[in-house]
């Protein structure tokens, strides 16, 4: 029987609920209330499930041959990490009451920061897999 690693089945929840949150966020730009009231609970689940694909990442970590892909692996780990932080810090800063309150222009930079960072994270956790072969059975790349 196969081991099926937790790590790349619970990564999508934050990258989904982050990216739409600054979607989210920067359609209230135009569409008001209607869109960036959605952002606060999306940010709190990504930010959660973040929580849950780090830990299941950090029991992947012995896996990772040494070299190139454990330096990838540490790039990618701070991309996240920064990643978790500034939107784990946009959240707390427009949250009063468990109510998000409207996006202002410290919460978009935050929002964009994050979201860069996300990408950054995202394209050195596809090069572990698809360059490095980390997580892949047959470890060709």
């Amino acid at each position: 029987m196969g081991r099926h690693p937790l790590h790349p089945a619970v990564v999508h929840f934050p990258i989904a609920c982050w990216s739409l949150a600054v979607a989210a966020d920067f359609a209230g730009i135009w569409f008001g209330q209607a869109a960036w009231r959605w952002s606060g609970g999306l940010l709190a689940i990504g930010c959660t499930m973040a929580v849950v694909a780090m830990a299941a990442g950090l029991m992947e970590l012995p896996r990772v041959p040494q070299g190139a892909a454990m330096r990838d692996v540490y790039l990618h780990m701070g991309a996240m990490l920064v990643a978790l932080t500034l939107f784990g810090t946009r959240l707390l800063l427009r949250l009063e009451h468990l109510q998000a309150l409207e996006p202002n222009i410290v919460s978009l930079l935050l929002d964009a920061g994050g979201f860069l960072a996300l990408t950054a994270g995202g394209w050195l956790g596809g090069k572990l897999v698809y360059s490095h072969g980390v997580g892949r059975r047959d470890r060709t790349p």
